[in-house]
């Protein structure tokens, strides 16, 4: 922590604080979180030996990497830029990526691994210039000129003690080719099917370029956080650290503007400038707002809603814009539907002279436990109780997260764009590829690539996925014909492909081949399959023939003979004489028929008008009662 003031109650006051510390640092146990490396060759340094992973660069969590150890004859340091020495480790195609080994000293860990990024390396080895247990290689703090290289260090690198980087340069000098394997696998426990993972974090907007990366993560990760969270495969939590003033200066200006609670829970100036603008406190509340908040979704069951007011208290109340402080926190708490009581009671009285259980919960978890260190760089990551080390990225902390699952249980995030190691750009990743129909079995993962038959337009692609992939099912020849051949001339069009279910390419009639690469046409009439007859001429066309009669006869196709045209007129003719006959003869009957049902029909009506005016011969006379009535 550094002030701008330099009086002497400042002085005396960073005296004190620093005693105060003390204690805390003889207590404190740093861990440091390592992977494991591998030398495969040559025979009589083989062996396995323990590195210490940088806290910059993306390590591959979850993976591995193989590559060539180089150590350069100028420039063994890698503070200057190599291009200046006519160094490239650029490794040719085919060949095993180039793992740079450089001295410690001079110039910053970061620095080291920048300049050998930029040089081709695709990993770095520090070798230790002292007998010592290993350390981890933090980045500097960040100013205008590393930042410029910091946030863009995307290869991992280790620290490895002095005498095994020994026993690699005396290798290498006496002419042995030097591979190695880096082991990220175990990095990341997994105990169980959830991942639980910590941020520790800061609400301190103003801070410089770290302030900027952390929430700049926040807003990048906010989406890929809430997914994991909403479908349960982990559990989150964040964190604030502060630190006590001592008991003193607990009446002081600086402790005044610094503290709350009666100096129990710091956080720095913002500015560095006890004069002006906001003052640590602040900073304080605004900590035990957001964990507050977090505490209260998460007896709501809706704990990723933290991620919510995160992001759009930095977007909405910065420190820049004087906007940093409870009214607007609390506009978002309102538009985040949030319970805003139940936030403050969690807060309690900053100005009590007591404990707050939410913050000595907070200095509490600072203390490492198990395999987990004490927390003493901000911002960070823990996953399964592990230190995340290395760039506070979103596809590098989900690459992390994702190691966290046992292989084949991580969810669908864990297999996006994100996270992909992008070794299918090279070479495709040795697996099938069909360049014609842009298709690929070559699937990149946060593990490394695989090589899997894909699934296109509901078409599945059956194969070993590295030297074949042929389409199956219903619809798989409206993938790139099924990769069968196909061909159109005049107008015709010709496919060796089938949806029957079948996966075979077969050449369709009138072709012959391997219905894959090619199918020909096949000459009918010179094998002489067509036209047999004695007066029949044949006439190869593409994908079928044409036959035709000598002189004056008809070629009938389905019996391949030819009968005289004359012949088949009078047939013809007489032919349409019978049907016409026979018409007019079903007429004829039709209207006779017509004929005698119309008369009964009539005959009936007549019938049946006449008995009601006089008595038929067949009926008896009808009594008039009509008459009787009247009588």
């Amino acid at each position: 922590m550094e002030f701008r003031r330099s009086d002497s109650a400042t002085r005396l006051f960073l005296g004190f604080l620093v005693l105060s510390l003390a204690p805390l640092s003889l207590h404190a146990r740093f861990v440091v979180e390592k992977n494991s490396l591998r030398v495969t060759s040559p025979d009589r340094i083989r062996g396995t030996h323990d590195s210490a992973i940088g806290n910059f660069g993306i390590p591959q969590y979850g993976g591995s990497m193989a590559g060539n150890v180089v150590y350069p004859k100028d420039n063994q340091k890698g503070c200057k830029e190599f291009s200046d020495y006519g160094i490239s480790f650029q490794s040719k195609p085919g060949a095993l990526p180039t793992f740079v080994l450089v001295d410690r000293g001079d110039c910053f860990f970061a620095l080291k691994v920048w300049n050998a990024q930029k040089a081709g390396a695709s990993a770095v080895l520090v070798a230790d210039d002292m007998e010592e247990a290993l350390i981890t290689m933090d980045s500097p703090e960040e100013d205008g000129s590393t930042a410029k290289y910091i946030e863009n260090i995307t290869i991992p690198s280790a620290l490895i003690e002095k005498s095994f980087g020994e026993t690699l340069k005396k290798a290498i000098n006496s002419g042995d080719m030097v591979n190695v394997n880096l082991d990220w696998r175990e990095a990341v426990p997994h105990p169980d099917d959830r991942v639980e993972y910590e941020l520790w974090t800061n609400s301190n907007d103003e801070c410089g370029v770290k302030c900027d990366m952390l929430m700049e993560f926040v807003k990048d990760f906010k989406g890929a956080a809430q997914i994991l969270e909403k479908g349960g495969y982990t559990q989150f939590t964040p964190h604030y650290i502060t630190w006590y003033c001592p008991e003193a200066f607990t009446l002081s200006k600086q402790c005044k503007s610094q503290c709350i609670n009666h100096g129990r829970y710091c956080a720095p100036d913002p500015e560095q400038d006890f004069s002006t603008g906001y003052e640590g406190k602040d900073v304080v509340l605004e900590n035990l707002r957001q964990l507050c908040v977090f505490k209260v979704a998460n007896e709501s069951k809706k704990p990723w809603v933290w991620w919510d007011y995160v992001t759009d208290f930095q977007i909405r109340c910065p420190m820049k814009e004087k906007k940093y402080n409870k009214d607007c926190a609390n506009a978002v708490i309102q538009s985040l539907g949030l319970n805003a009581k139940s936030i403050e009671r969690c807060m309690g009285d900053p100005q009590a002279d007591s404990d707050n259980p939410v913050l000595k919960e907070e200095q509490d978890a600072q203390v490492g436990k198990g395999s987990r260190g004490d927390v003493t760089i901000l911002p960070t990551l823990v996953v399964n109780n592990r230190q995340y080390r290395g760039k506070l990225e979103k596809g590098a902390v989900l690459k992390a997260i994702c190691s966290g699952f046992e292989e084949t249980t991580e969810p669908t995030v864990c297999l996006s764009g994100d996270v992909e190691t992008n070794e299918c750009l090279e070479s495709n990743g040795g697996c099938w590829r069909d360049k014609s129909a842009n298709l690929t079995a070559c699937k990149d993962t946060f593990r490394g690539r695989v090589c899997e038959c894909p699934v296109v337009d509901g078409v599945q692609f059956k194969g070993d996925g590295y030297t074949t992939c042929e389409a199956s099912g219903p619809g798989r020849c409206k993938i790139n014909n099924g990769g069968c051949w196909h061909e159109a001339r005049n107008g015709h069009a010709f496919s060796a492909c089938t949806d029957d279910g079948e996966v075979k390419c077969k050449c369709p009639p009138g072709f012959k081949g391997d219905g894959v690469h090619s199918c020909t046409d096949i000459d009918e009439c010179k094998e002489r399959k067509a036209c047999q007859c004695s007066e029949c001429s044949c006439k190869n066309t593409w994908g079928s023939y044409e036959c035709s009669c000598n002189g004056d006869l008809l070629y009938i196709r389905d019996h391949d003979t030819c009968i005289s045209k004359t012949a088949s007129e009078t047939r013809s003719a007489w032919a349409i004489v019978w049907v016409i006959l026979i018409v007019g003869m079903a007429a004829g009957g039709a209207y006779r028929v017509y004929k005698y049902r119309l008369r009964s029909y009539m005959d009936s009506e007549i019938r049946a008008i006449m008995a009601q005016y006089m008595p038929l011969d067949s009926q008896a006379e009808v009594p008039n009662h009509v008459n009787e009535e009247h009588a």
